[in-house]
């Protein structure tokens, strides 16, 4: 059985969880199996490396962000590989350019292409257990590039989809998941199995336990995904085509407060206004989330979409370069947005969930 592992950067964070990981990763393979293990960078590596670059330049190009973020990964996957081989394992860390995880050229938020998995079964054959670094790949120039995020999850997954995995395993800080944020809702559910369309909601609407990315592919190639602890031995949650959970109408609630909404207000009312504005996001790689379009007085409408905290600048940015095009009377912001998803198969065959759900925001003087 192959098994793919991917550990988030928490996961790794110091000398006893390193150690901590590489005995559960050693049990996997002990029991026979190959193991691939994918890790992010240590801790909070990554935001040291943002105020190290930040402090040289406060705009530094996106190519050399990627050069300077695959350090984090490449530490992460050296120190693991060490480990186990202290404990008597065979061990070996792979970066992506040798593993030659090929990537478009859109620094800061490449596409995986492909994979050639030469190098990684020539390891497997060797018995040894293989590192690879997560969230990195490489471009067509042989530079380095960064999957965005997510990453490290769209890693493992690619992976397992490239080599046949029998499963991709995705540890967490929560050992599953949940109808809602167990640090936030107490009286959340731990789901045993939940499809993959019902994952790409959640995902997509805020739920931070996978990044949508990594969902969509598991269900293009069909990896069975298990989402689970670093932490306890607990069973987690299996992501798959067709889950045998109970059909509950609602399956889970997401929020999200990493959104900003932009509204571009007074645009001229007439067909082909808004394929302008959201051609000049696309074009820019600005990924839109919600889009609200209202007519507004004297042939003039408004445009409101949402985008994450993150893309808030950039988007204003690309606006403002393109106000010949558009036209608009003035351009609105507002951030840290908060956003409240509710999720669930059975919604669109049952009325009244809506009708619910603002029951449940009146009753709480929401």
């Amino acid at each position: 059985m192959l098994i793919v592992k991917k550990f988030g950067g928490t996961s790794v964070a110091n000398k006893e969880r390193i150690f901590h990981v590489a005995k559960r990763c050693i049990k996997d393979y002990r029991e026979g199996h190959d193991v691939i293990v994918v890790l992010s960078a240590m801790g909070k590596y990554t935001d040291e490396l943002v105020d190290m670059a930040r402090d040289v330049n406060p705009r530094p190009p996106k190519r050399e962000m990627d050069m300077l973020f695959t350090i984090g990964e490449q530490m992460s996957v050296a120190l693991m590989a060490m480990a186990m081989n202290a404990l008597g394992v065979s061990a070996i860390s792979l970066n992506a350019f040798q593993v030659a995880m090929h990537t478009t050229s859109s620094y800061g938020n490449a596409r995986i292409k492909r994979i050639d998995s030469d190098r990684i079964r020539h390891e497997l054959d060797q018995r040894k257990i293989v590192l690879i670094t997560g969230f990195q790949g490489i471009n067509k120039y042989d530079d380095y590039t960064t999957l965005g995020r997510g990453g490290s999850d769209t890693t493992a997954v690619a992976l397992a989809a490239a080599l046949h995995a029998d499963e991709c395993q995705i540890y967490t800080d929560v050992d599953g998941i949940y109808t809602a944020d167990p640090r936030v809702v107490k009286k959340a559910r731990k789901l045993s199995e939940i499809t993959y369309d019902e994952m790409l909601d959640l995902a997509t609407l805020g739920a931070g336990v996978l990044h949508n990315r990594s969902v969509e592919m598991a269900k293009k190639y069909g990896v069975q995904l298990v989402v689970r602890s670093s932490l306890t031995e607990e069973e987690g949650t299996i992501v798959k085509e067709d889950a045998k959970m109970e059909r509950m109408l609602v399956s889970g609630v997401a929020a999200d407060k990493n959104t900003a909404r932009i509204s571009v207000v007074g645009l001229i009312d007439k067909p082909g206004t808004a394929f302008a504005l959201f051609d000049i996001l696309a074009k820019a790689n600005i990924n839109v989330d919600m889009i609200l379009q209202s007519v507004g007085r004297n042939q003039t409408k408004d445009i409101s979409f949402t985008v994450s905290n993150d893309s808030a600048a950039d988007a204003l940015n690309v606006i403002e370069k393109n106000k010949k095009r558009l036209n608009p009377e003035h351009v609105e912001c507002e951030r840290n947005v908060a956003k409240v998803s509710v999720v669930g198969a059975g919604m669109m065959s049952n009325p009244g969930v809506a009708a619910k759900m603002f029951e449940c925001l009146f009753n709480s003087n929401i």
